[in-house]
C-alpha cells in the first residue's frame, strides 16, 4: 500500500513538472517571435503605440490614421443665357445700332448709330427714316455738309441761334444736334400721325422729289 502511494506521488510530481516545462516552452517561443521582429516584451506597448514593427534592418509601419474625405469637384453652375430681345424690325438693340452705323459712313457722324437707335426707340420714331433723312440732308453718306460739320445740324432744321447768322439752327455739339433733330421728328410728325415718308414729306420739304430720295436711303438701310 505504501508503495502505491509513493508511485502516485511520483506521478503527480512528474505531471506538475511537465506542465511547468510546457508553459515555459510556450512563453519562450512567444518571446522569441516577438524578438525576431526587433521588439521585446518590455517594449511591445511602446512599439505598437508608434505603429512601427522592425525586422532586421527593415521597418514596417502600421498606418492606423483615419481616412480623409476628399471633396469632389463642384458641379459647374449652369450658364445663364439671356433671352433675345428684339426692339425693331426683328433686331436686338445691338444689331440695330450696328446696322445704322454701317450706313452712317466714315465722316463726321460715323459711330452715332447707338445714340440714334436709343433716342428713336425712346421717342417712338422710325430709326430707318431718321437716318435716311440725316443722310439726305447732310450728305454724310459720303462727305458731311458744312451745316453738319460746323453747326451740328443733321436734319436741315431752321431756328435760332442761326448757323453763321443764317436761318438754319446751330447746335453746340453733334449729340445735341442729333437729339434736337429726333425731338423735332417726334413732336411735329410721329406724335401727330405722320409716320411714313409720304406723310412726312409735304410738311418737311417743299420739293416734289424729297420723298423718293428719302425712300432710296430707307431701302438701302434695310438691305445693309
Amino acid at each position: 500500500m505504501r508503495k502505491v502511494k509513493i508511485i502516485g506521488l511520483f506521478l503527480l510530481v512528474l505531471a506538475v513538472s511537465l506542465v511547468s516545462i510546457g508553459a515555459m516552452l510556450t512563453y519562450n517561443d512567444s518571446s522569441a517571435k516577438i524578438k525576431s521582429y526587433g521588439v521585446d516584451s518590455s517594449n511591445l506597448s511602446m512599439a505598437m503605440s508608434n505603429s512601427v514593427l522592425t525586422k532586421g534592418d527593415l521597418n514596417y509601419r502600421i498606418d492606423s490614421s483615419a481616412l480623409t474625405a476628399v471633396d469632389m469637384e463642384a458641379r459647374p453652375v449652369s450658364i445663364y443665357i439671356p433671352p433675345r430681345v428684339e426692339v425693331y424690325d426683328g433686331l436686338t438693340f445691338e444689331e440695330l445700332s450696328a446696322k445704322l452705323n454701317r450706313n452712317l459712313g466714315n465722316d463726321y457722324i460715323a459711330g452715332k448709330g447707338e445714340l440714334i437707335a436709343k433716342l428713336c426707340l425712346e421717342k417712338g420714331v422710325d430709326p430707318y427714316i431718321a437716318v435716311a433723312i440725316i443722310l439726305h440732308e447732310t450728305g454724310c453718306g459720303t462727305k458731311c455738309s458744312n451745316l453738319a460739320r460746323y453747326c451740328n445740324n443733321v436734319g436741315g432744321q431752321k431756328g435760332s441761334p442761326g448757323c453763321n447768322g443764317g436761318s438754319f439752327k446751330k447746335f453746340d455739339t453733334l449729340d445735341a444736334g442729333i437729339e434736337g433733330f429726333i425731338n423735332n421728328l417726334q413732336k411735329n410728325y410721329f406724335s401727330v400721325g405722320r409716320t411714313t415718308v409720304e406723310t412726312i414729306a409735304p410738311k418737311y420739304c417743299e420739293g416734289t422729289t424729297w420723298a423718293s430720295k428719302i425712300n432710296y436711303f430707307v431701302n438701302k438701310i434695310k438691305n445693309n
